[in-house]
């Protein structure tokens, strides 16, 4: 945050250019916000079938293995799958460069997937053709 120091010594032009920021930036928190919470919505009142025998349903395995995930695996994750972020935004976000974007989320990807079989108890995978 600026002082009240340095404010002083901007011009209307900065000023208003931080105050724009700041607005832009509280409207993109109160949209996540509210995706976040029509999202969680949307699980709630949805259906889920699962299988004879099958404890869990498949958005419980989903929520536990993300809540079970490391942050920095689960915001990647987030920013690319809910927030459908192309890698360049995400490494933009994330201050990082695209390369780097790019093996995160491959592993955020690879934890995830060793997690969910453990959630459910088993995986068949079929081998060959």
């Amino acid at each position: 945050m600026l002082s009240e120091r340095e404010l002083d010594g901007a011009g209307p032009t900065e000023v208003s250019w931080l105050l724009t920021v700041t607005r832009n930036l509280i409207g993109n928190a109160y949209r996540a916000r509210d995706r976040h919470r029509a999202l969680h919505e949307r699980l709630s009142l949805t259906p889920v079938a699962s299988p004879a025998g099958e404890g869990d349903s498949d958005i419980t395995v989903v929520e536990d293995a993300m809540a079970a995930l490391r942050e920095k695996d689960r915001d990647i994750l987030q920013l690319a799958y809910w927030d459908e972020l192309t890698i360049s935004e995400i490494a933009q976000v994330l201050k990082c460069t695209q390369s780097t974007a790019k093996v995160r989320l491959h592993r955020a990807r690879e934890a995830f997937r060793k997690l969910v079989p453990t959630l459910c108890g088993h995986f068949d995978q079929k081998v060959g053709a």
